[in-house]
């Protein structure tokens, strides 16, 4: 069977789950509606492992932030010209289903006050007929970011730093688009605010808050959502001194998705939950609201663990439990 009749087969499979009279046009999944969600966000769930920390670590859309959100910080720039750029590699084992994603990015900060690059999403297919083949080779990512806000103006010293931003995503052919057998577009519209405490000397902490209009179900990886929704993300972590001069962030990273799927509406997203760490080697330190900066070499890895799911109905599983997440980062 060719890649376009699998699409067909999986469309045909779907007109029949959701047609007019049919018990699951009422009451899409029943019980198993928050599994279900599972055979879309395990795309992108995976991922969603590492952690906050420096400006000079980019996520999985380039940004300057955690592995899968923005912070408020940017990459470092003068104020009168642009900085050096930051290139960063993410990967997802997404197991026998989804396959495996590789993203490339490349990120440079402008004038003390702004970011932007692109990144370039890969795709490793996976090898479960019918199923696998919702997921295509790839797609583009453009990004922009613009602090308004940094602490280091706060003379009281509690006003966090905020930043506003988007993200525009082409050539998608995931899922809705992979059964449409057509390229889509989505984006990200944002606001975000960091905070960064440092009284505490040997535990600082840090906190992310942000808020996003976007029409993207999980970032892009699973194709797109019916319509615009507003969704909340954030994150908290902790910093912690390692062995020699190496520096340790730890923390959890949520945000929430569109509830829908263009293609398939019975599909329920689920908030992504996950738990993460970044590993800075040669140390990081606090730069008073321009974000944490790793010493040089300016290098920093991110390990994830997230749980994604399994049988998502009966004789249909993900295989997608425990999935590992890795991405790099390295400023000149």
């Amino acid at each position: 069977m060719s890649k376009s009749q699998q699409v067909q087969a999986v469309q045909s499979v779907e007109s029949a789950r959701t047609g007019a009279g049919g018990r699951d046009a009422a009451r899409p999944w029943g019980r198993c509606g928050s599994a279900r969600t599972s055979s879309l966000v395990a795309c992108a769930i995976l991922w969603v492992g590492a952690g906050i920390g420096s400006a000079q670590s980019l996520d999985w859309d380039g940004q300057s932030g955690i592995f899968a959100t923005p912070t408020a910080y940017i990459a470092p720039s003068g104020a009168k010209g642009f900085g050096a750029p930051i290139v960063a590699y993410h990967y997802i084992d997404g197991g026998q289903v989804l396959g495996g994603f590789h993203q490339v990015s490349v990120t440079v900060g402008g004038f003390d006050r702004l970011e932007f690059g692109y990144s370039r999403d890969l795709h490793q297919e996976g090898n479960t007929p019918d199923l696998s083949i919702l997921w295509s080779g790839g797609f583009n990512i453009f990004h922009a970011k613009l602090n308004l806000v940094s602490e280091k103006e706060s003379k009281q010293g509690w006003l966090p730093s905020l930043s506003v931003g988007f993200v525009a995503r082409t050539e998608v052919r995931n899922v809705g688009g992979a059964m449409q057998g057509k390229d889509t577009t989505n984006a990200d519209f944002y606001g975000v605010a960091t905070k960064s405490v440092t009284q505490l000397r040997r535990l600082p902490l840090v906190f992310n808050l942000g808020y996003k209009v976007t029409n993207a179900s999980v970032l892009g990886l699973a194709g797109n959502a019916p319509n615009y929704k507003g969704e909340a993300f954030g994150a908290a972590a902790f910093v912690v001194k390692g062995p020699k001069r190496c520096t340790l962030v730890l923390g959890s990273e949520l945000m929430q998705e569109p509830r829908n799927v263009s293609g398939l509406p019975s599909a329920v997203i689920p908030t992504t939950i996950s738990y993460f760490a970044r590993f800075v080697p040669s140390g990081a330190f606090f730069s008073g609201g321009t974000g944490w900066r790793a010493e040089s070499p300016r290098l920093s890895f991110d390990f994830g663990l997230a749980q994604v799911a399994g049988t998502i109905q009966p004789g249909v599983n993900l295989d997608a439990r425990h999935q590992f997440a890795f991405g790099t980062s390295y400023a000149f």
